[in-house]
């Protein structure tokens, strides 16, 4: 499948039980991608009834990626001819878990992401009586927390209200687990040493970043990262640094290309050498907390 998929110029990306195409078009060639993307899935389409397999175009999404600007004067269509069939445009689609919508602003992830926390927030404050702290807390860590966590590399960058949604849910946990309603949230967030929501993006980012410099794994991310290397013998050569590439726009600045080694070349010398991924997380989190 990867060798039609690079003959007709789509990129694809396959996981357990789906499969993306994706394709970079400006407006001015909007209608040729189109045509690469549609005879690139008349291809697939093909290939599945060669070998005893369906493609089925109404358990298929198609979305536009860009930003609202230049989504504005793309060329509408209809949808994506498949199979005989037309999968229409959506504005947003849900990927792994996460609700992309066409302009990446992650408004619909961050609200239902929200929605569900508040769920178990509130089902949490109907037992909490009967429940000891530290099993208060499991339970917050095991239902909210790891909801506020799965895949929050993406967030990077969200704008101010969204961070704060999600904020307004952490700090609402806390006051459920602590029983405590009057405290300020960052008292909260400190007696039960969890990491705001925007550290704990970071922190996401930096312990990927340590497993791409120490180990090189996930290897689909380790070429997005080169080590800083100056045009002269400097100090800074051993400082274990990475080159934060030239971006100028807003947009550019949230990839993990531009952020990793911006995130990464900001923490201490004496956290980035940590020796393990155990010793780097445990150095990382005292240095967020040490620096609030």
């Amino acid at each position: 499948m990867m060798g039609w998929a690079q003959k007709e110029r789509v990129s694809l990306q396959q996981y357990a039980d789906d499969t993306q195409l994706y394709i970079a078009c400006s407006v001015d060639d909007a209608a040729s991608a189109l045509s690469i993307l549609e005879s690139c899935l008349a291809s697939l389409h093909s290939w599945f009834c060669h070998n005893g397999l369906a493609l089925n175009p109404s358990k298929s999404e198609a979305i536009l990626l860009g930003t609202r600007q230049r989504l504005s004067s793309f060329p509408i269509s209809v949808g994506i001819q498949t199979a005989n069939s037309s999968v229409p445009i959506s504005d947003h689609i849900t990927t792994l878990g996460v609700t992309l919508d066409s302009n990446l602003t992650l408004n619909s992830h961050v609200s239902s992401v929200c929605k569900l926390s508040y769920y178990s927030i509130k089902a949490l404050r109907h037992i909490r009586p009967v429940l000891t702290l530290d099993m208060a807390r499991a339970v917050a860590a095991s239902l909210t927390q790891t909801r506020l966590d799965f895949a929050n590399l993406v967030l990077l960058g969200i704008s101010s209200s969204n961070i704060n949604k999600l904020q307004r849910v952490q700090n609402c946990l806390a006051r459920v687990v602590l029983l405590d309603q009057s405290s300020p949230s960052t008292s909260l967030l400190s007696q039960l040493h969890w990491l705001p929501v925007p550290k704990r993006i970071e922190f996401k980012i930096a312990t990927l970043t340590y497993q791409l410099v120490t180990f090189g794994q996930p290897t689909y991310l380790s070429s997005l990262l080169t080590p800083y290397q100056p045009h002269r013998s400097l100090r800074s050569v051993s400082q274990n640094l990475l080159t934060v590439p030239r971006c100028n726009s807003s947009f550019g600045q949230i990839s993990f290309s531009y952020s990793a080694p911006r995130i990464w070349n900001g923490l201490l010398l004496a956290v980035r050498q940590s020796p393990s991924l155990d010793s780097f997380n445990r150095n990382l989190k005292t240095y967020y907390f040490a620096s609030q």
